[in-house]
């Protein structure tokens, strides 16, 4: 934080007011420098790690832009702002902040994502819409129908850029923009500067504006890191032992696959500790049911896949519990910044069986730091898997190729990540749009 106040910033009377009943008078970091950059109308390539309050970065000074342009107004089915983000969750949320920051102002917005029907989405489409926050597959299935019409876009917003890019959204992004005029803004949100969205940027934006808040794959530093080494026997045993002794009130917990998540949420509730899963093979309706429990502490304990890693805003959020490290290792950095946001503290905890020493390691690697050990008295610290010098480990019976996949993780690579959409190659598979699009 620093001492700027978002009035410091030219934002309008209108949107201070709607700040201050929010209770924000300090623009983090990343808002402080885009909110100017976005005001003044031209491209943007910003990184920010996750929870810094991008989001409010770009919804101010666009509902600023659209409220005082002279453009004319957006026509039924023709929005004149389109944000794409990879997961229905991340709507949400973004459309959330569009209507506590627009309270004031006389704007129409809405969401379009999967997994619901699209016939109220149709209906809504045929009034004035003036903001449209969607995910690409469903937006898609409406322009080809054309319930939507993208002539009239005047920002175009790219959140979590690099994550749609992961998901195999970009032949579907392409499409969408080639439904959309030349002559528009385009703002482009990402946690990291990697090699392929600097090719994405290069055919996207026009001299953008550039800003890196901090260091590639940095975790945030008010949140206190630490791993358990246990037998994965023990896990859910260690888990409801901490939750209840600690006397934790709402964490949120990551496993691999849905299977798992499904699998871990039953056991916990057993314990006698009440919990709800979240992946994508839940309904929408199931979905939102489970995260708006979790939000009001009515369900203290949320245990999703990775779906979850970069679409939940949870504010005030205390702890994160990894039940399973994530494959690759990038995910870890998306899983505990769902803890520690906007500069509030939080703590993730890691819960790793000796097949995962080496994902660990790899995660230690990336992160440039050692995470501490911790020990809880009752629970066995287990030894790493043995190697037969040929990259196979030796772990158990018809022992598992090296590289740290779970018995039981699907082999696709990406330790079953909901949508699927990449084969063991890191690339995404001929199949990963649709499948991606399934949320």
């Amino acid at each position: 934080m620093t001492d700027t106040t978002f009035a410091d910033l030219g934002l309008a009377d209108t949107l201070l007011r709607a700040l201050e009943t929010s209770g924000y008078q300090h623009p983090t970091p990343i808002q402080a420098q885009a909110i100017p950059e976005v005001l003044k109308g031209g491209d943007l390539l910003a990184a920010a790690q996750t929870g810094t309050g991008k989001t409010a970065g770009f919804t101010l000074p666009i509902l600023q832009r659209l409220s005082t342009s002279d453009a004319p107004q957006a026509g039924n089915g023709r929005p004149r702002c389109l944000v794409l983000t990879p997961t229905r969750e991340l709507a949400a949320q973004v459309h959330e902040s569009v209507k506590t920051y627009g309270r004031n102002l006389k704007m129409r917005s809405m969401t379009i994502f999967g997994g619901v029907n699209m016939n109220p989405q149709i209906k809504a489409l045929r009034d004035r819409m003036d903001i449209v926050v969607a995910t690409p597959g469903r937006l898609l299935d409406h322009a080809n129908q054309k319930t939507i019409d993208l002539s009239g876009v005047e920002i175009l917003v790219l959140d979590e850029a690099d994550r749609m890019l992961d998901m195999g959204f970009i032949r579907d992004i392409k499409k969408l923009i080639a439904m959309m005029p030349k002559n528009r803004q385009n703002l482009m949100f990402s946690a990291t500067f990697s090699d392929e969205i600097r090719k994405l940027a290069n055919g996207l934006l026009n001299n953008p504006a550039e800003i890196d808040i901090a260091p590639r794959n940095t975790t945030a530093e008010g949140v206190k890191q630490s791993v358990h080494l246990v037998e994965t026997s023990q896990k859910r045993e260690l888990l409801s032992h901490l939750i209840r002794t600690n006397k934790w009130e709402q964490v949120l917990v990551f496993t691999r696959t849905k299977h798992g998540a499904n699998r871990l949420a039953e056991k916990l509730s057993k314990d006698g500790v009440r919990s709800e899963a979240i992946h994508g093979n839940k309904s929408q309706a199931a979905r939102t049911k489970a995260l708006k429990q979790f939000k009001s502490g009515q369900v203290p304990v949320l245990v999703a896949t990775d779906i979850a890693a970069r679409g939940l805003d949870i504010d005030q959020l205390p702890q994160v519990v990894n039940f399973e490290l994530p494959n690759v290792p990038e995910d870890y950095v998306h899983r505990i910044g769902r803890t520690g946001r906007a500069g509030s503290d939080g703590a993730a905890l890691s819960l790793v069986d000796g097949e995962e020493i080496k994902l660990l390691k790899g995660i230690e690697r990336l992160i440039q730091r050692p995470i501490d050990r911790i020990e809880t008295e009752g629970f066995a610290t287990p030894k790493p898997a043995a190697n037969d010098g040929n990259g196979n480990r030796r772990g158990g019976p018809g022992g598992k190729p090296g590289g740290g996949a779970r018995s039981g993780a699907p082999r696709n690579g990406r330790g079953g990540k909901p949508g699927g959409g990449r084969g063991g190659n890191g690339r995404p598979s001929a199949n990963g749009n649709r499948a991606a699009r399934s949320r």
